[in-house]
């Protein structure tokens, strides 16, 4: 154990270094999303995050949309905790067969004016988990989906890029 202590204080971190942010670039961006959501709805944008049983790993980027460095709430987004007060809901993982009925009612309970964006490769089209037996596929089989953004999980970048783009387009046809 000391011999592995030894050597990791001086062979130093074996991982790159994280690339430098670029604040103004993701605060354009977020504002851009606020001017948008403020057309559209006439008020800040709420989402509604629903785990239909993935991996937690699209949670971890989504959650980070509310750090320190991200903040997305100073821009007007922010998350409600009833979908009930929700515009958006963010649904990850592929749909079990347990928790299809629970997305359904979340959906049900949404008011319109709703969107739905599925989350990650396993939102979309099942991921890995395709072919399991307790799973019924993405979630575009189990309610309608308006925006898909792909990755595994995708970044906190490129969730605001797909929000935006579901308010400039999506959001002008409902």
């Amino acid at each position: 154990m000391r011999k592995t202590l030894l050597e990791s204080l001086t062979h130093g971190s074996l991982t790159e270094p994280a690339p430098a942010p670029d604040g103004s670039a993701l605060a354009e961006l977020a504002a851009k999303v606020d001017r948008a959501a403020q057309a559209r709805l006439g008020r800040s944008l709420a989402i509604r995050e629903v785990d239909a049983g993935s991996c937690n790993g699209c949670e971890l980027e989504i959650h980070a949309l509310s750090n320190a460095f991200y903040d997305i709430e100073r821009f007007g987004l922010r998350f409600v905790a009833s979908p009930r007060h929700a515009d958006v809901l963010l649904v990850t993982g592929p749909v079990t067969k347990n928790m299809r009925e629970a997305l359904e009612r979340t959906y049900n309970a949404t008011p319109d004016p709703k969107w739905v964006v599925a989350v990650g490769a396993c939102a979309v089209d099942g991921g890995m988990f395709r072919d399991s037996y307790a799973c019924v596929g993405g979630v575009s089989e189990t309610v309608p989906v308006d925006l898909h953004i792909r990755g595994c999980p995708p970044s906190p970048t490129d969730l605001l890029k797909g929000l935006l783009a579901l308010l400039e387009h999506v959001g002008g046809k409902r």
